[in-house]
């Protein structure tokens, strides 16, 4: 009998949740312990429903994807992470599969694919959809590099939680850091990518598409 495969979904989008979740409730041996809005609840749902796969957005209010990916690894270092989100550009694919995703799909995958994803990482491999599989082996051969991509995960993170908006306490709260460290990496971040204030900041990352204009707007 095949193992029944636990599946946390997790997207700040409700129907997005809802939509994957019955997809994947669909499936033979497929089962969804939990739905998750923000990398917080996440993180709680890891450690209490103790799933094998976690389906991961990216763009999340408060920590975000890629900080919620590294604590719930931590909570359980054999869980599997993939990343399911509307950016296919760098930096995302590289710092989420850095830090330990198992794979990399955009929220354009068909169900299939997302289902063959699942088996492929559970099976202990890693899978990454071959537009963004393309786009990763071309880029050393081409001049399409976003600025971002010099940040370490931590001041990724943390560009990210200003772009979005969150005030200086709001991180240092989120992150456990005081107010004078999250200071010390906004004002590093601000020279490593040659801007002055939040304000500028935001615009690059809405011009290199680390952010979603459309996005922000709603």
């Amino acid at each position: 009998m095949k193992k029944t495969i636990r599946v946390l979904v997790v997207d700040d989008h409700r129907l997005v949740r809802l939509g994957t979740s019955r997809l994947l409730n669909d499936v033979e041996n497929f089962e969804v312990v939990g739905e998750a809005d923000s990398g917080e609840r996440a993180i709680e749902m890891v450690r209490d429903h103790m799933p094998d796969v976690v389906l991961m957005d990216v763009h999340m209010p408060g920590i975000g994807g890629l900080e919620a990916t590294r604590r719930c690894l931590r909570v359980n270092p054999e869980l599997k992470v993939v990343v399911l989100t509307m950016f296919e550009e760098d930096p995302y694919p590289s710092k989420l599969l850095s830090i330990g995703a198992h794979g990399y799909l955009t929220k354009r995958t068909d169900p299939t694919e997302l289902v063959r994803a699942i088996h492929r990482v559970m099976a202990g491999e890693r899978y990454i959809s071959s537009d963004i599989a393309q786009h990763l082996a071309l880029k050393p051969y081409t001049d399409d590099h976003s600025p971002f991509e010099i940040l370490s995960s931590r001041e990724m993170q943390i560009a990210l939680m200003v772009v979005n908006g969150r005030k200086v306490p709001e991180i240092s709260l989120s992150l456990s850091l005081s107010p004078k460290t999250v200071n010390s990496y906004r004002y590093r971040i601000f020279d490593k990518l040659n801007v002055n204030n939040d304000v500028s900041l935001t615009r690059l990352a809405i011009k290199h598409r680390i952010l979603d204009a459309e996005t922000m707007a709603g």
